[in-house]
């Protein structure tokens, strides 16, 4: 059929024949074994049925040429401006589109059409940060979530920055693998702000008050970061707060009465424009010159100066061992040294300062009470689990009761397992609750997956032979009682006496030895079990 025929012909089909032609003919061209003179008519067709009043031909058009590689670029541009359910199709999966028709897409597009973007296997970082500039949070989302795409720093903080208070978007952004500490430290400030707007809308928190929260959760959350951020990630870390203003001498002075040295070496390095290891050397020695001359060139208040010089005096005795205290205890003592130094100043000058130490100072002490507690609480743990093993191992090697023996080897035992009872019974007594629940809990945790280890081995008619051995045996079939005599009866000494029983077919003793192991009450919970995966 030559192109005239085809025109013709589809001018007078009806829309789903139109739609069948115009998906064959896509197909036949991205297929590319046609020859060159026959592919450009089928190209020009192609481009013609792009004016067809049915939104079906577009759609079948796009269906047939959006995955393949081959299909007419024109006919593909065209189809990514065509409406949203029609230029989905090709946004989504064409690798014909390049990275500026996607941005332009990106910009003049609906929503949809930039989920189908964000979607993209192949997204690229300039095509990322369109979206991240111009798109809306259900797209963003999209792309947060896309593993494929390569996204920026710069663009997920952008994200952030225009969406951050959608908890879905900051939920896809933390899940995604190598996001940047930056933009955790962004989220996190995010999260803080909206707690202390959720808090002041609630009519919890005044705005001060409010702000205040806001302001210290982030430097908090600053400060955890530092603390697994690395070398390289703590520079950055300082970068992104001092481009964002957040760098200031209330976080400094925070992270050194919170013993995050590197941090601060970090911060004052990066304001006083001296190496990190100049830094260093001179926060180890505090009342010199040195240090005062970097507090003034790192452009921190001469009204902290007493303060700090006092708290890293206080930190350089627990360093050398001058003072053998370390952790919360050590942050203590360099707040309340910091403290004194403030109450040689006048009141007007210090007393912000002044509370600013005693927030610190409750802080310290509140997290010394939860370091004290948790030590506690694992010391008692282990001392709980020494006390069940040892009454266990003093426990093993006594007979049991059912067993007789001759009355001289029964004296001892006899006297000796009450005894243990005893110890094991006020170790128990001793215990929390909780713990002795969770210890026995451990205990038939393991017996149950012993116990069906053991059933599961046992074939079907093993198990069938079990269940018939556990029916009355005949009267007549009473195994004998044996009397056992030794050296030990002829000097006037209790017999032993045991039950023997009668021998039983080969079948018989695996389901013998499996009932004497095992309790009524697991076979029954055992059969059900069997009968329930049978049906």
């Amino acid at each position: 059929m030559t192109l005239r025929q085809f025109l013709l012909s589809t001018q007078t089909a009806s829309v789903e024949r139109r739609a069948e032609a115009a998906a064959a003919l896509g197909r036949a061209y991205c297929h590319g074994n046609l020859a060159p003179e026959a592919a450009w008519e089928a190209k020009t067709a192609l481009l013609a049925l792009l004016d067809d009043g049915s939104a079906l031909v577009r759609r079948a058009l796009a269906e047939a040429c959006a995955a393949s590689p081959s299909a007419p670029r024109p006919l593909i541009v065209a189809l990514a401006s065509a409406e949203p359910e029609i230029a989905c199709l090709v946004l989504a999966r064409s690798p014909v589109l390049m990275d500026a028709d996607l941005v332009d897409c990106a910009a003049i597009g609906c929503e949809t059409a930039r989920c189908a973007i964000a979607g993209r296997a192949d997204i690229s970082m300039p095509v990322a940060a369109a979206l991240a500039e111009v798109a809306g949070a259900p797209s963003l989302i999209v792309l947060a979530r896309n593993g494929y795409a390569r996204v920026g720093v710069a663009a997920l903080l952008r994200m952030v920055e225009r969406h951050g208070d959608d908890a879905r978007l900051r939920e896809a952004l933390l899940a995604r693998p190598g996001i940047g500490i930056e933009v955790r430290h962004a989220l996190s400030a995010r999260v803080s702000e909206a707690l202390s707007s959720f808090g002041l809308a609630s009519g919890w928190l005044s705005r001060e008050r409010g702000d205040r929260i806001h302001r210290e959760a982030r430097d908090c959350a600053a400060l955890s970061l530092s603390d697994e951020a690395g070398e390289a990630g703590l520079a950055r870390l300082v970068s992104h707060l001092r481009a964002q203003g957040q760098l200031n001498a209330g976080l400094i002075l925070r992270a050194i009465l919170t013993l995050r040295m590197p941090f601060a070496e970090a911060a004052l390095a990066d304001l006083s424009g001296l190496s990190r290891a100049r830094v260093a050397g001179l926060m180890f020695e505090p009342r010199g010159a040195g240090f005062a001359a970097l507090h003034r060139r790192a452009g921190l208040p001469a009204l902290l100066l007493p303060a700090i010089q006092a708290a890293l005096s206080a930190w350089r005795e627990g360093a050398t061992g001058a003072a053998e205290i370390e952790g919360a205890r050590l942050a203590r003592r360099m707040i309340e040294r910091a403290l004194t130094a403030c109450e040689e100043m006048p009141f007007a000058e210090s007393r912000s300062l002044m509370q600013l130490l005693a927030r610190f100072e409750a802080e310290a002490a509140r997290e010394e009470a939860r370091e004290h507690a948790r030590a506690l609480a694992d010391e008692a743990a282990r001392d709980a689990i020494l006390r069940i093993e040892a009454a266990e191992r003093q426990s093993d090697g006594f007979l049991p009761e059912a067993v007789a023996i001759p009355s001289r080897q029964l004296a001892p035992s006899a006297a000796e397992e009450p005894m243990v009872s005893d110890r094991i019974s006020r170790v128990l007594d001793e215990l929390p609750d909780a713990i002795i629940t969770s210890y026995r809990a451990e205990q038939e945790r393991r017996q149950a997956e012993a116990t069906s280890a053991v059933l599961d081995g046992l074939s079907d008619s093993l198990m069938a032979s079990f269940l018939a051995s556990r029916e009355p045996p005949p009267e007549n079939n009473q195994a004998p009682a044996v009397m056992l005599t030794s050296k030990a009866s002829e000097q006037n000494q209790a017999p032993v006496l045991l039950s023997v029983p009668s021998r039983e077919p080969a079948a018989q003793d695996g389901p013998a030895l499996v009932e004497s192991l095992i309790s009524e009450s697991i076979m029954a919970s055992y059969r059900a079990d069997r009968l329930r995966m049978a049906a």
